[in-house]
């Protein structure tokens, strides 16, 4: 069974509450550490891909406005906006500790039209030591914008991972992992370390968004689970504010919920 102790090429997932303080501004120190965590493993000789949210988010927090907007065409614009600052801020941080980021821009469509393409740009940019930064096109692709997709980048990040024949992946969210209950709600509530199998009552539990800056929540993390596990990839949902669990993690470490991978 692949295990990510062994992994050469992981997918890692971060989100808008991972990124940002709660005013919807870039949280500099956590995005440095996330960079810093990411470039040691390149220098270890992985392949990291990085999936992002946080366009959105941060074209917000750049232009000071009071809350995220409700029609497509101002979120479409923001996150150009948005984009550009998150880009490069992902740059200067990559360059401090010697790494270079490519930007990658992708929708659902693109990778089912275009898939051979995108694997060739994923591996030339694997094979120049390069880190390639995924997000969503949001000023093309509006149904997420729209609610009408999987939601966020969670979903993308699990099609990247089959794409580029990832050994695991990694989402990042802004609670321990997946439990048998809400922990904001339910100070009883147990985290769930392993799932073998993810049943309706999985789904059931899975549900709320853990912040008012992103799109996503716990189910659509299950949603992208499930995709990656029946493709073989073993996925993995942790805390993203200590990105330093990575090392904890790729150790053996219990950390966060594991989902088993099918036998594909």
């Amino acid at each position: 069974m692949k295990s990510i102790q062994t992994a050469k090429r992981i997918v890692i997932k971060v989100g808008t509450s991972t990124l940002t303080h709660e005013n919807g501004k870039l949280n500099l120190k956590r995005m440095d550490e996330i960079c810093r965590v990411i470039s040691d493993l390149q220098n270890a000789d992985k392949e990291i891909v990085l999936v992002t949210s946080g366009a959105i988010g941060v074209g917000v927090g750049k232009l000071s406005l009071p809350s995220r907007p409700s029609k497509t065409e101002e979120k479409q614009a923001i996150a150009a906006i948005g984009q550009c600052e998150l880009m490069f801020m992902y740059d200067k941080f990559f360059s401090e500790y010697d790494q270079v980021a490519a930007q990658i821009l992708l929708t659902k469509n693109i990778t089912d039209r275009s898939r051979k393409n995108v694997q060739n740009t994923f591996n030339e940019l694997f094979r120049l030591g390069a880190v390639p930064v995924v997000n969503e096109n949001d000023t093309v692709e509006t149904a997420e914008l729209e609610g009408t997709s999987y939601g966020d980048n969670d979903m993308l990040s699990a099609i990247v991972s089959e794409l580029i024949h990832a050994d695991s992946l990694v989402i990042f969210t802004d609670i321990d992992g997946l439990y048998d209950a809400d922990p904001r709600n339910n100070p009883n509530a147990n985290i769930i370390h392993q799932v073998d199998d993810i049943t309706d009552e999985i789904r059931d539990i899975a549900c709320g968004s853990g912040s008012n800056r992103g799109t996503g929540g716990m189910s659509t993390k299950i949603y992208a689970a499930d995709f990656a596990t029946s493709h073989g990839i073993p996925a993995y949902i942790m805390n993203g504010s200590e990105p330093e669990n990575l090392y904890k993690l790729i150790n053996g470490e219990t950390i966060g919920t594991y989902f088993v991978p099918a036998n594909v």
